[in-house]
């Protein structure tokens, strides 16, 4: 499965490379105590994949896997509509469709199939940063040799 994390931070290395890349170990969940995130924006965030295992014969499983990736960007700029800076709500919206397009259909690994998107939802975090967390499913399969 380690693969499959370096696979998908490499894909998003490549096609997105103004974005800060990390596994996702919480850097998003600011307490009151915290005075900044340890992290820049963007960035993408990619958390572990979570796979349920079926036994198959011959010593080989096959999994159904999904993994979320998490887009985080600042939402500093003054962009309500009479602003007239409004450009970068889209900008956002731009950004969040190219990783989606950055990794639908790639495969993450030799013995997956290509991931595709089963869902996507927005918050917000302390300090005006939006979250766009996209999960992605895929099947693997494993024979220990």
């Amino acid at each position: 499965m380690d693969d499959v994390y370096i696979n998908i931070l490499a894909r998003i290395a490549a096609e997105l490379p103004d974005l800060w890349l990390d596994e996702d170990y919480g850097q998003l969940e600011f307490t009151d105590t915290d005075d900044s995130y340890p992290v820049t924006f963007p960035c993408a965030l990619i958390g572990a994949a979570d796979t349920d295992w079926e036994e198959l014969t011959g010593d080989a499983q096959r999994g159904r896997a999904s993994v979320t990736v998490r887009l985080a960007v600042d939402c500093y700029h003054d962009s309500h509509y009479s602003s007239g800076t409004y450009e970068a709500v889209r900008q956002r919206h731009q950004l969040a469709a190219r990783l989606h397009k950055a990794l639908r259909h790639f495969k993450p690994a030799v013995n997956a199939t290509a991931m595709v998107r089963t869902r996507q939802s927005e918050s917000t975090r302390p300090g005006g940063i939006k979250v766009i967390d996209f999960t992605f499913a895929f099947r693997l399969s494993y024979r220990n040799n």
